[in-house]
């Protein structure tokens, strides 16, 4: 490996808290603070990262009842990239937290926005159904620049009308 490479991925590994700690603490209450980036190396090239979750949790704000979501997140990042992690615990500190479907995918959305000022993200919440009725919140952001505005628009003004792939 060469040196520089391996000094990166030092240094890379140093400023990463949760990625680079013996034991894993768990927090049971949302904590936006959990949340951690780390340099995108290829900031000149626009390319898809796509997290999924699937095993989201959080709590019905009136009945205090759990509701399950798949969430996806599709983001182009620019100069900052969240680490996984991080991503992992924050979504976890969810799970006490009584919100709506709708309240948590943007809440996630800001969130990340303000984390990693990313090109463009969207959040696509695949809540599982109560009641026989399933809800899919989603949130779109983009930094303003005319392809990325596009984007947005583009996948907005599409988002459902491929009933059949539900996850993108």
């Amino acid at each position: 490996m060469p040196k520089n490479l391996e000094n990166y991925q030092q240094k890379r590994a140093q400023e990463l808290y949760s990625l680079g700690s013996g034991t894993t603490k768990y927090k049971y209450e949302y904590d936006p603070t959990l949340l951690e980036t780390f340099e995108n190396v290829h900031p000149q090239r626009d390319y898809w990262v796509t997290l999924n979750n699937d095993e989201f949790t959080s709590l019905c704000p009136i009945t205090n009842q759990p509701d399950f979501a798949k969430l996806v997140i599709n983001y182009i990042p620019n100069q900052k990239m969240v680490e996984s992690k991080s991503l992992k615990l924050y979504l976890f500190s969810f799970m006490n937290s009584g919100e709506f479907h709708e309240d948590v995918t943007n809440k996630i959305g800001k969130d990340l926005v303000t984390l990693m000022e990313p090109k463009y993200l969207e959040i696509i919440g695949l809540f599982y159904p109560r009641g026989n009725i399933s809800i899919h919140p989603a949130f779109y952001y983009n930094n303003g620049e005319e392809k990325y505005s596009k984007l947005e628009e583009y996948r907005f003004s599409n988002r459902n009308l491929n009933p059949q792939r539900i996850d993108l």
